[in-house]
């Protein structure tokens, strides 16, 4: 079986597992820590509620047998812990099938999650780190060599995750295909991060080399992955640190560095270090990697086919397992930055001389003084989701009232999402939400205010709200 296993990737197979199973940890750690205010059963969108409305065989998950907040809390934790073993090595010192079914575990579980996390799960790293998450099944472990058809299967993810993006780039936004999309992403992006306000203040020639760059990266050198070598490892390579730049710019969840595993399994270590002698793979791990990458292969039409339609789709699933995905990001920026702003009064009757306090988020923007902080690849979801609220309240619909109802009830899972309560002793008696335009300040007024922000009130997003 020397055609099924190369040995030129044990490095790189062992990498890339560890890491990946440290995005798992993150992943379990950000549901375990957040999900009592978004999906528990007393949350924004209840789990239960949900499960009663869609059918099993479109969302399968563990919690269609049973749901309690205690039960996710065991599964999230539980995930939390054995990725952490995974991420130790734990799996190299067992025997093959019991290592590809400890991968399946954490794999398994956060499907469950995933499929009842409705609007606060819908983001393109959830189907990503699944369907990267899955293949990581079939690698195997130090007891055999690294499955060929595998490590040409996560190429192909990274290839439709690369590609997907660039594509739907250049078929979207005309700011991209003139260079000048980050004169304002910077800015305006979802949650900018520490060193944004440099990025945004770069001279233009230097944005536009940067969208240059950008179009080579997701357009050209995606293609180079199925080279030979040392070809395909360059391209990695700089996939890795066109990865590291965005990591750097802003804050993506562990986007970018879920990219940057998958580009890390596609290099060969060979040349730098000697690989050990592995034994030949088993036959019926031959016959199941085989089989299972067949069956990879004949879904992976839809994603395919979708990356060259005109109405391209980008993070879309294709399968209720989210074994095969649609990826892509930023089709259209926006040119300015609006924030909600969510305030709290104790007048039961807001009138001229009403005194509003602001709430703190932890990561999107409120606090003009306050430095944007760095959060990935910890996902705040919350944050994110206001992000999409301010840009149009569709985005806000279903879950939007039932976060200020909790506000005004001072619900404490609600409350611990929040960087700053300004009612610590009891909660308001009203809240409302208005529309800022947020800008970065330029380097003057950052000189003479110290504020990395100046906004300016746009509208009332929500009228002053009590309880009933």
């Amino acid at each position: 079986m020397e055609w099924f296993g190369d040995n030129a990737y044990w490095l790189s197979r062992l990498v890339f597992q560890r890491a990946l199973a440290v995005v798992y940890v993150i992943a379990f750690v950000s549901a375990a820590l957040q999900f009592r205010a978004l999906i528990g059963a007393r949350g924004m969108l209840p789990v239960p509620d949900h499960l009663r409305r869609v059918p099993a065989r479109t969302a399968p998950t563990l919690f269609r047998l049973h749901y309690s907040d205690r039960f996710f809390a065991s599964v999230a934790w539980t995930g939390a812990l054995l990725s952490a073993a995974l991420a130790a090595g734990a799996a190299d010192h067992v025997p093959l099938a019991v290592a590809m079914a400890w991968w399946a575990v954490p794999w398994a579980l956060y499907l469950s999650i995933v499929n009842v996390g409705q609007t606060w799960y819908g983001f393109g790293w959830e189907s990503l780190l699944l369907e990267t998450g899955f293949l990581a099944i079939l690698l195997g472990n130090e007891r055999t060599a690294p499955p060929v058809i595998v490590l040409w299967l996560l190429r192909w993810v990274l290839f439709r995750v690369e590609f997907g993006a660039g594509l739907i780039k250049i078929r979207g936004d005309a700011c991209w295909r003139d260079l000048t999309c980050l004169y304002y992403h910077h800015e305006t992006q979802p949650m900018p991060g520490p060193l944004s306000w440099w990025f945004h203040h770069l001279p233009r020639p230097a944005h536009r080399a940067e969208t240059a760059a950008n179009h080579v990266v997701q357009l050209l050198v995606p293609v180079l992955l199925f080279t030979p070598q040392p070809v395909a490892g360059a391209a990695a390579g700089l996939i890795v640190v066109t990865q590291l730049w965005l990591v750097l710019s802003g804050n993506f969840a562990w986007l970018n560095w879920l990219t940057i595993v998958l580009a890390l399994s596609a290099v060969d270590a060979s040349p730098l270090v000697r690989p050990p002698d592995l034994p030949g793979a088993p036959l019926w791990y031959v016959v199941l990697v085989s089989a299972v990458a067949a069956g990879l292969l004949a879904l992976g039409y839809r994603p395919a086919r979708n990356l060259f339609s005109r109405r391209q789709a980008m993070n879309r699933s294709y399968d209720p397992f989210h074994l095969v995905n649609a990826y892509g990001a930023f089709g259209s920026v926006g040119r300015v930055r609006y924030e909600l702003v969510v305030e709290g009064t104790d007048d039961a009757v807001a009138h001229e001389g009403t005194v509003w306090r602001e709430y703190g988020f932890r990561g999107k923007p409120g606090d003009v003084r306050r430095l944007p902080r760095q959060y990935a690849p910890y996902h705040l979801r919350l944050d994110w989701m206001m992000w999409f609220a301010a840009l149009s309240p569709a985005y806000a619909r279903s879950w939007f009232l039932p976060f200020v109802e909790r506000l005004l009830e001072g619900d404490r899972d609600t409350l611990r999402l929040l960087a700053h309560n300004p009612f610590p002793g009891a909660p308001p008696a009203q809240v409302r939400a208005r529309l800022y335009h947020y800008r970065f300040t330029t380097r003057a007024e950052r000189r003479a205010t110290g504020a990395w922000w100046h906004r300016t009130p746009v509208r009332d997003f929500l009228a002053p709200t009590r309880l009933r």
